[in-house]
């Protein structure tokens, strides 16, 4: 099974500071048919205006990803943490027994474009946790990149659920493939640009939902930035 889910299809929110896509149901938007795929609970695509941002608030029991795309993620918790996330880093936090953080857009005259993804555990009441590394464009072109996985395999940032992440630049001829358990589900992000995945057209915010497929094929890329995900049915 293959379903191809187009940008606007997903839900939307303009609060000013803050413009949201939202590809599963979060906060106002509400769809009984896209409550999450398999463990990945969340994928909202934020915009954060210049000197904005979410002030301290509470997580418990999630694996919460951030993914930056322009700009500069500031980000403040109440284990100690206190980092500014850029283009190119894969930050994780785990929430576990509970956790405060903010994230702010500090620059003054840029927008900060992200993906905050989150993904529910297969373990709870764990203490909650921080990581942040750096992948290299280099390390995503024409392949993709392992970046968030159980024990930090292939050094990645490492998640306590059963799924990875893969982050992809491709372009022109360039192709890469994927081998799935047609057991597991398959999730596909498309964050800028265009490409193909098993034969479907994507273009920028596109998501692919796969289930009972055993390989994944990305080809046909104009400029592109994908995520994909393996998960847990």
């Amino acid at each position: 099974m293959i379903y191809l889910r187009k940008s606007s299809d997903r839900g939307y929110a303009d609060h000013g500071w803050l413009k949201s896509f939202h590809s599963f149901s979060f906060a106002g938007y509400y769809d009984p048919q896209f409550m999450g795929w398999g463990n990945l609970r969340v994928v909202n695509e934020d915009r954060i205006a210049a000197g904005t941002g979410f002030g301290t608030h509470g997580h418990r029991d999630m694996e919460i990803i951030s993914y930056v795309l322009e700009g500069n993620l500031a980000h403040k918790d109440s284990m100690g943490n206190v980092k500014g996330i850029p283009p190119g880093d894969v930050q994780r936090m785990s929430a576990g027994t509970g956790v405060q953080h903010s994230e702010f857009n500090h620059a003054p005259n840029a927008t900060t474009h992200f993906l905050q993804i989150w993904i529910e555990p297969d373990v709870r009441g764990v203490p909650p946790s921080y990581e942040q590394k750096t992948f290299a464009a280099s390390e995503k072109d024409g392949v993709l990149r392992l970046v968030a996985a159980p024990g930090g395999s292939q050094g990645a940032v490492h998640i306590h659920a059963d799924a990875r992440m893969y982050a992809g630049c491709f372009d022109g001829g360039q192709t890469a493939t994927l081998d799935i358990d047609p057991a597991r589900k398959a999730y596909v992000q498309v964050l800028r640009g265009a490409l193909s995945v098993n034969g479907q057209t994507m273009e920028q915010g596109d998501a692919l939902l796969m289930q009972g497929e055993s390989r994944l094929v990305v080809a046909h890329a104009q400029a592109a930035e994908v995520l994909v995900f393996d998960l847990a049915a």
